[in-house]
């Protein structure tokens, strides 16, 4: 059994982590870490596990006792703890936070297994992708790769008020949000840097380079083309859809680009894509990811979706989990979606 521990239990995220690891064949949560409840059952916060669990939250860390702990902090968070905290070097880490998805002065081996598998299963410490990046990227890679992205890319993606987190605030309280839609961190979302990280990896050398606008500005040269990000706040609680439009020099056969887009992802565990249009429902409490792509003339219009905080968040980690760990990629993770 893989012996864990959770930090930042009480939120969203640390919630559906509980929930998956519970029912995880080869899982044993040792701690479920929450300063503010300590002592208080894990069901009297997340009130849908009650009859599922009788674990506690704790104000402990015990990690000479576990084999691997899931940070659930807020973004900024994690780097600092580590400061402040010392981990033991056998220890295993995934951080759910943005902290080290970047390349840097770092060891963390960046948590999308439909390209990284093999270095995540050999990684000690695991930066598990954004929401919105997961999403967007998983619509992208194949495009990437075969030097389909010639000229910017106009992203719009739509996410439910979960995306948000737990704590209250003006734009995530049901008055607001009900009946509502809404533009918010217009082309300036977080997430880009790593969306242009990951498409600047796979690009062929004769590509163009895909410019990080939220560091070199929108003054970009000619030979350079750019991600451009809408994000959208959507009336419902959880899951991503999102549309990315790719503009191409010459037409080109819808077949020819599915074909690519089929065999790219022939391997992944939780990456399909789909014959038919996609709907948000399919994929909402699971750790899939639909993908479909429309062709008219010189444009590939992509679709693809997940819930937010499983192939977004927790559902992802568990994944990346198991792959570190020598495990089945999809255990734990048989999950049916929502309707129907």
């Amino acid at each position: 059994m893989i012996k864990i521990g959770i930090l930042g239990a009480a939120g969203y995220t640390g919630g559906e982590l509980i929930r998956l690891l519970i029912n995880h064949p080869e899982a044993e949560i040792v701690f479920a870490n929450s300063e503010s409840n300590a002592g208080n059952k894990v069901y009297d916060v997340h009130e849908g596990l009650l009859g599922d669990t009788e674990l506690t939250f704790t104000d402990e860390m015990p990690f000479d006792k576990v084999d691997v702990v899931f940070f659930c902090f807020g973004h900024g968070k994690s780097e600092q703890f580590l400061k402040e905290h010392e981990i033991p070097a056998n220890v295993k880490i995934i951080d759910l936070a943005q902290d080290f998805r970047l390349k840097g002065n770092h060891d963390y081996v960046y948590g999308l297994p439909e390209i990284n598998k093999a270095q995540i299963a050999q990684c000690q410490h695991l930066a598990n992708p954004g929401c919105f990046a997961t999403c967007i990227q998983l619509g992208l890679l194949p495009a990437a790769k075969h030097g389909l992205i010639q000229h910017d890319v106009a992203v719009n993606a739509i996410t439910g008020s979960t995306g948000a987190g737990q704590k209250p605030a003006a734009t995530t309280h049901f008055s607001w949000r009900s009946d509502n839609f809404s533009v918010y961190k217009l082309f300036t979302h977080q997430h880009l840097h790593e969306i242009c990280e990951t498409l600047n990896t796979l690009r062929p050398a004769d590509a163009p380079e895909v410019v990080d606008t939220l560091n070199e500005g929108f003054e970009v040269a000619d030979d350079k083309v750019t991600v451009d990000f809408i994000p959208y706040r959507g009336d419902f609680a959880r899951g991503i859809f999102c549309t990315e439009v790719i503009t191409l020099d010459k037409p080109v056969d819808k077949e020819e680009v599915a074909a690519l887009y089929k065999e790219f992802y022939k391997d992944a565990a939780f990456t399909h894509y789909s014959d038919k249009a996609i709907d948000l429902k399919q994929v909402v409490n699971t750790n899939k990811a639909l993908v479909h792509v429309d062709v008219f003339g010189r444009k590939i219009v992509v679709t693809s979706m997940i819930d937010n905080l499983l192939k977004g968040a927790v559902g992802q980690a568990v994944q990346n989990m198991n792959i570190m760990f020598g495990l089945d990629e999809r255990s734990g993770l048989n999950l049916k979606p929502s309707a129907f």
